[in-house]
């Protein structure tokens, strides 16, 4: 599901589905550990607006011809979490 069904080249290793994360295999789960819960807590914050809030933010940046993912503010906001490789 997470190879095929995220709309990103190659998938999602993880994602976060309110209190739970799902990922690809332990692996996966352990490098995006702190990433998701940033997700975790940012559904903890805006409840049943996150998941519309979530995509509003990828049409804001894609409408500002930024990237659908990469600039959207709760993924910059995880990724700031995130140990360098």
């Amino acid at each position: 599901m997470l190879r095929r069904l995220v709309p990103l080249r190659g998938g999602a290793s993880a994602m976060t589905l309110g209190h739970v994360v799902v990922g690809r295999d332990p692996g996966c789960l352990e490098r995006s550990r702190a990433h998701e819960r940033v997700h975790v807590r940012q559904y903890e914050q805006w409840g049943p607006f996150f998941l519309p809030a979530y995509v509003t933010a990828s049409l804001v940046a894609a409408v500002r011809g930024r990237h659908y993912y990469r600039d959207n503010h709760f993924e910059r906001e995880a990724r700031a979490v995130e140990r360098p490789s």
